[in-house]
């Protein structure tokens, strides 16, 4: 989804790890991808969280709880101890949004918030994450090989391999990057 002015969002399977996408770049130049309340709202609905609309503090609330789960999420993939501060922001998100998972006809879960409120949308986003985070969930936190980029992602491949959090961005970044260092070699040892 492109708005005039605003990056694309960067979407996945799993909730809480595209969440953490919204801010992209993190060791580069960053990319938010989500500058003002408004790309808020629009990334909660485009992930099926619809809310009225959001104010400057609850964009404020959001990036700490994005902040957070990257920090989290950064330190289950490096198998280090959970930072205490990020921790207690998730939890705190989760304990106060209000909603209730439903299932489709299609045989699928969505999330059905207790009100519009932005609150609500991040509760949801929250208990994503202490479900991943905790490892309840088939598949395993990784952080993404591209340098600059570094996001943690969820990785449900088979083998549980995968180096990318985006293979379309950071994959193939990478991939050129290796191209042309070959054909700068190929040209230096041919003089």
């Amino acid at each position: 989804m492109r708005a005039t002015g605003f990056p694309d969002f960067r979407l996945g399977t799993v909730l809480a790890t595209s969440f953490t996408g919204t801010l992209s770049e993190r060791h580069g130049h960053p990319v938010e991808r989500i500058p003002t309340p408004q790309r808020l709202v629009d990334w909660l609905a485009v992930n099926g969280l619809v809310v009225d609309s959001c104010t400057p503090a609850q964009l404020d609330r959001a990036r700490e709880l994005r902040e957070s789960i990257h920090a989290a999420a950064t330190a289950a993939a490096l198998q280090d101890p959970l930072p205490a501060s990020a921790v207690q922001v998730i939890n705190d998100h989760s304990v106060q949004g209000r909603a209730a998972a439903i299932l489709t006809p299609e045989g699928e879960r969505q999330w059905r918030l207790g009100s519009t409120s932005v609150e609500d949308a991040l509760g949801v986003i929250a208990a994503d994450a202490i479900s991943i985070i905790a490892g309840e969930r088939d598949g395993r936190l990784a952080l993404c090989a591209s340098p600059s980029c570094r996001a943690a992602f969820f990785d449900t491949s088979r083998s549980r391999t995968r180096r990318w959090c985006d293979m379309n961005t950071c994959g193939n970044r990478q991939k050129k990057a290796r191209f042309h260092a070959r054909k700068r070699q190929d040209s230096v040892s041919t003089e």
